[in-house]
């Protein structure tokens, strides 16, 4: 398919089609990674920002190496190294780092909406790295990208979705993602983290983990975001474990090969136990590697270029 999109914003805006063409070209740059030299001179002559305006480990580090591997200059910026510590504005920011002719501003920042609110006023692709509790579109795409690879199809498998999904942007890109290609879609959690508004997003709810756990293909596990809750949604972390961590006990109940994930960072014995994260049927660390090659092909589509077809 011809790529038309400037920017990644959502994946609630993405057709089927432009979702299976993204993973479909990281699939290609996955081999990059292989290589004794691992670069490709896609990007040359192109600047990347990384402007990140909360903490992250993975995603920035995965965007950086991504614009690295294709030959692109790199620039990182967070929000105690910015001139927003001093009052200036996201976009007085944006624009001064566009006006250094950067071709990309990979953003992230605590307020929903607020990479289309850049992409609505500068020159440069806007690439969204996460923006509140609304949508983080390439973890998605990476923890697709994964259940393919290891399934070998997204549509009519099973995906139970585990934790605080109310404030979880994984969650939802993911939603997104999922119901798009076809995948049957659970939540679990608490009530108060599970609100059944969520059924407008087409997914089936449930607080019956066990029943949930013996259907699944994929368990996805999300950790508790206390950072965004401004109160307590549940009596105490104790209590969370016991109703909804995923245990060695519980993960006996499950599907000889469901896959286990996680968007990180781990909390080791609250919503997971350490034996289950490290089990060969956990593909969290695969996750990471693919999320490399997700984000280069994000990059190489948002540039205007072409892929050459592979096969699937």
């Amino acid at each position: 398919m011809l790529w038309t999109r400037k920017h990644l914003l959502t994946i609630e805006e993405l057709s089927p089609e432009e979702i299976t063409h993204i993973i479909d070209t990281a699939a290609s740059f996955k081999e990059v990674s292989t290589r004794t030299i691992k670069k490709v001179p896609a990007l040359r002559g192109k600047t990347v920002v990384s402007l990140f305006m909360e903490p992250s480990t993975r995603t920035r580090v995965s965007f950086e190496l991504a614009a690295k591997r294709l030959s692109a200059d790199t620039l990182s910026i967070t929000a105690q190294a910015s001139s927003i510590t001093k009052g200036e504005t996201l976009k007085d920011t944006a624009r001064n780092i566009e006006a250094m002719n950067a071709d990309f501003v990979v953003l992230r920042h605590s307020a929903a909406g607020s990479p289309r609110f850049l992409a609505e006023r500068l020159n440069a692709s806007i690439v969204n790295a996460g923006d509140g509790a609304h949508e983080h579109p390439t973890q998605a795409l990476l923890d697709i990208f994964t259940i393919r690879e290891k399934l070998g199809r997204i549509s009519g498998l099973n995906v139970l979705i585990l934790g605080d999904i109310l404030f979880s942007r994984v969650a939802r890109s993911n939603i997104w993602a999922l119901t798009k290609l076809g995948a049957n879609v659970t939540l679990c959690g608490p009530t108060t983290l599970v609100p059944d508004i969520f059924k407008e997003l087409g997914v089936k709810i449930t607080t019956n983990l066990d029943d949930a756990l013996r259907e699944a293909d994929v368990i996805n596990l999300l950790r508790i975001q206390h950072e965004r809750q401004r109160k307590s949604f549940f009596p105490n972390i104790g209590e969370y474990k016991l109703m909804f961590g995923l245990s060695n006990e519980r993960f006996l109940m499950t599907r000889p090969e469901v896959l286990i994930m996680h968007p990180g960072p781990i909390n080791r014995g609250v919503e997971i136990a350490s034996e289950v994260a490290d089990c060969p049927r956990s593909v969290i660390l695969e996750q990471v590697t693919n999320g490399l090659a997700v984000r280069m092909a994000v990059l190489f589509l948002l540039n205007g270029v072409q892929p050459v077809a592979t096969e699937t």
